[in-house]
Formats: C-alpha cells, structure tokens, sequence
C-alpha cells in the first residue's frame, strides 16, 4: 500500500508475503506475528455498559461521547449524572429559583445569565 521503488519491488513483495498480513477487518497491514494480537486488542466485540456491543477499539470513543450512559455535570447544579437523566434533570433543576441580588425578585435558575439585562 505504499509507492516502492520498481528496482526494490520483487524483493519487497516477496518480503511482504512472507511476513504481513490485511487485516479482514480494518484492511490495516499487521506482521503475521501480530496478527492474533491485533484483532484480539481492535476488533473483537465487547459489550458498553449502556448493553451496545462494538469492536474494543470504538468503545473508548463511544463511552466518552456517544454513550447514554456517560457521565455529564448538571449547567445549574454540577451534579454529576448519566447524558441521558440530564435533559429531565435539567428541567426540573433550572425551574428552581433565587432571588436576584439586585432587584429582590425570585427568577428562575435558568434565567439567571439573562436577567441582569432585564433587572430594574
């Protein structure tokens, strides 16, 4: 898969058949020696704890990112809580209200970026 010189190209190709491998799964090129390690570390299936199965090599990106279960900080409140607790946490954490400093009015936690504009 890479440019070799015509000159070098025979003695190349035997030493590549001898000695790499494609990957039928990510169509890398691996020394047959580690083969075996490679689909055991990237490609075999293990199961998130969210209960969705990939290879291993896509659960570190997925726990992080895509995961319903990953662990997210609440905007109002910091508590930490799974992704997908947070948009009903979030309601019923930002209705919430305090009393503005300013003005005295109880505004709600969510509004309260916003309502040093509006305070009178």
């Amino acid at each position: 898969k890479k440019d070799i010189p015509a000159v070098n190209f025979i003695i190349h190709e035997i030493h590549c058949r001898r000695n790499i491998e494609i990957c039928p799964y990510c169509s890398d090129s691996i020394p047959k020696s580690e083969m075996k390690n490679h689909i055991e570390s990237e490609h075999v299936q293990v199961t998130c704890k969210c209960r969705m199965k990939m290879e291993s090599s896509l659960l570190k990106d997925h726990e992080a990112s895509s995961c319903p279960l990953r662990p997210v900080l609440c905007q109002f409140c910091d508590i930490q809580l799974a992704f997908n607790k947070l948009q009903e946490h979030e309601l019923y954490c930002g209705s919430r209200t305090e009393p503005c400093g300013r003005c005295g009015r109880n505004v709600l936690i969510r509004e309260l970026k916003e309502h040093p504009r509006v305070c009178g």
